[in-house]
């Protein structure tokens, strides 16, 4: 067994065929494994001479994807295969990552996922699979901070095919599009760097470029205030030639080729540029595909806020690495809903949320746990049509038994924040640390005055607490607090450094004197 056999793991036809004996019987499923195929010895070596030869960033822990190759009622891409070798021999030989490939629906169970970084549908076209449980799965396992990668017909995945009708709706929003129009499939497109520094773009050194492959055209779902754009057709330079496949022209002419976003804590990268094997032979673009292996597997940071969103401002906040939102407070007396309105009308790519505020009319609920999974569903969406992220969460005391703990990490998942803000008691913090680690979900221990927070309420205070404890365990610094009580905020971050996660201003400018 070669080295790369020992790291990869692939499920042969015989394995696929009987974990899907009783998805076979039904009907009204056609399951294609014409993909199964050995690719040749000259693909292999053209790959090999294309692969990368080193990582763009070094992995932060060891990493594994998931490649899923599964078409239903479709006869598969030709490049299908090619990719899964590519990928394959990249993770391999730059050490970024290991990969699995499958066409098996049960590996989107939360216990076979977690076992994964990041998802990349390859070439997937049809309704993959229908269980609702894994569905949520898949859902759950992005939002809460795993990658996902799609590359061409996989903007018709989980659609009954043929005809591309839909039948999960927030796959195609989670992902960034829907839809496969196109032209011939060897068109002749010039295609422009929309965001020419972007770390995912880094291969192309600035410059744009002419390419051939099958080009699709998206409508739905698609839009620039969802998603940052890397590449799209250069309208000015290319002459639009070949046959028509479905409707290819949109008013505005955005012609986006390949992008990155958020949903939740997930990271998603889509290209449609894979409808041919040779794109997989083509060394630049397998260093953009092992960019975009990075971000989505976590290790390449990279900015994914909507290109229809930046700002001078944003654009600024960016490149010192600051992201500035608005805490829910600032409107408690409104419903989550409509502070999640406030803050787009304010321009803010971020938010905190609230434990105590009413999600909506609709829902007339605390935003805390024990709503439903069709609850969180109308919150997600809420905030994917404004394009705002929820970055924190105000707790106010994070229970210490296991139970109880763990109930409130599993929310935070599944909101897909990344820090709680929270004043739990000092013994409960042996087991919040605990938590933290697991779940990859910060706390950050809120002060309030003196009277409040007898614990927390000075920087002192919070080194105590954090004192021996992970990383993950850091201060919340509330700066209005601080100058009621007479604390200078700039001593008071000094003093945190390294401990600081997140800081809340105020609209104060005097301290008062300490009593």
């Amino acid at each position: 067994m070669t080295p790369m056999q020992k790291k990869t793991k692939i499920l042969t036809r015989r394995d696929f065929l009987s974990a899907t004996a009783g998805m076979l019987a039904a009907p009204h499923l056609l399951l294609s494994t014409a993909n199964a195929r050995e690719i040749g010895p000259d693909e292999r070596k053209k790959i090999a001479a294309a692969i990368p030869k080193k990582a763009f960033a070094k992995p932060r822990k060891k990493r594994r994807l998931l490649i899923f190759t599964l078409n239903v009622g479709y006869g598969g891409h030709g490049s299908i295969p090619t990719a899964n070798y590519a990928f394959k021999m990249m993770g391999e030989k730059t050490g970024a990552f290991e990969t699995v490939v499958s066409k098996d629906p049960a590996v989107f169970k939360p216990e076979s996922l977690k076992r994964f970084d990041a998802v990349f549908f390859n070439n997937t076209v049809g309704n993959l699979f229908t269980d609702p449980a894994l569905r949520q799965s898949l859902i759950e396992f992005v939002y809460g901070g795993g990658g996902l990668m799609g590359v061409h017909g996989t903007t018709v995945a989980f659609t009954r095919w043929p005809g591309a009708i839909e039948d999960w709706p927030e796959f195609g929003r989670m992902l960034g599009a829907r839809g496969a129009n196109h032209r011939d499939p060897d068109e002749h497109v010039f295609i422009k760097l929309d965001d020419p520094t972007h770390p995912v773009n880094q291969v192309f050194a600035g410059k744009g470029f002419d390419y051939r492959d099958e080009f699709f055209r998206y409508h739905q779902v698609y839009s620039r205030n969802r998603v940052r754009v890397l590449l799209s057709i250069d309208t000015e330079k290319t002459k639009f030639e070949g046959q028509p496949r479905g409707n290819v022209s949109r008013a505005d002419n955005d012609y986006a080729l390949a992008w990155v976003r958020r949903y939740g804590r997930g990271r998603v990268f889509h290209s449609t540029i894979a409808h041919n094997p040779y794109v997989f032979w083509d060394p630049k673009m397998l260093q953009f595909y092992l960019a975009a292996a990075q971000f989505a597997l976590g290790d390449l940071p990279a900015p994914t806020i909507p290109s229809g969103r930046l700002t001078p401002a944003i654009a600024a906040q960016e490149r010192i690495g600051w992201r500035l939102g608005i805490e829910a407070y600032t409107f408690h007396k409104h419903t989550l809903f409509e502070a999640i309105d406030k803050t787009a009308e304010l321009g803010l790519a971020y938010m905190g949320g609230l434990s105590f505020q009413k999600v909506s009319k609709e829902i007339p609920k605390n935003f805390e746990p024990g709503l439903t999974d069709e609850e969180l569903k109308q919150i997600r969406l809420k905030l994917d049509s404004a394009g705002v992220t929820m970055l924190t969460y105000f707790y106010q005391n994070i229970p210490g038994d296991e139970a109880g703990c763990r109930r409130i990490f599993d929310f935070a998942r599944k909101i897909g924040i990344e820090t709680f803000m929270s004043e739990p008691a000092p013994e409960s913090l042996d087991t919040i640390e605990k938590f933290c680690d697991e779940y990859e979900i910060n706390v950050a221990l809120h002060n309030h005055d003196k009277k409040a927070s007898p614990q927390y309420w000075n920087p002192e205070g919070i080194l105590k607490a954090c004192r021996g404890r992970s990383r993950r365990i850091g201060a919340c610094a509330d700066m209005g607090y601080w100058m009621r009580d007479g604390i200078d905020p700039i001593d008071g971050l000094k003093k945190l450094r390294d401990r600081l996660i997140t800081v809340q201003m105020h609209d104060l400018n005097e301290l008062r004197t300490c009593k």
